[in-house]
């Protein structure tokens, strides 16, 4: 009982700040909204039992990812006045379109046989499997995927200093 009630509140709080983040006028207050959002979902992780996903949730998207966009939005310079054109809302097809989109996903929501779970297992930690995983069967993806990374990120400071100095 204490599961389902952890999760319906890590749901609230993750809908409700993806909504804010996504109608908020302001991007630092989206930013910290979507932050609400991240820390929900690993929230949900964490009681789904997977504690490796949970924690990497929180390190990737939270402490790195979310970083990225306020660096980002706090050193891009601001767009001068004179150059702002005011754009007018356009509330009728948004309203469309998410009334569609709600219709449809009640409608599969509906469709869907749901089975009948029976009590989980007492969850047992993934880690040690994950990791003897990444360093046997999964060590040369692994590398590669960090060697692109770090490829891709000495290309992104590249670029933001101005290409070919």
């Amino acid at each position: 009982m204490g599961a389902q009630i952890a999760f319906w509140i890590f749901a609230i709080v993750t809908l409700g700040s993806a909504l804010a983040a996504a109608c908020a006028r302001k991007i630092v207050h989206s930013a910290f909204a979507l932050m609400a959002t991240f820390f929900g979902v690993a929230g949900i992780y964490a009681i789904l039992g997977s504690d490796f996903l949970a924690v990497t949730q929180v390190l990737v998207y939270v402490g790195g990812i979310l970083i990225l966009i306020c660096f980002g939005v706090l050193l891009t310079d601001r767009v001068p006045d004179e150059y702002k054109v005011a754009q007018p809302r356009r509330w009728l097809p948004a309203a469309v379109a998410a009334g569609l989109s709600a219709v449809a996903l009640l409608g599969a929501l509906q469709a869907t046989k749901w089975p009948v779970a029976a009590a989980p297992a007492a969850a047992e930690s993934t880690v040690e499997e994950i990791g003897r995983s990444f360093m046997t069967s999964y060590l040369i993806p692994f590398e590669f995927a960090s060697i692109l990374l770090l490829v891709v990120l000495v290309g992104a400071a590249r670029m933001a200093r101005g290409g070919t100095r």
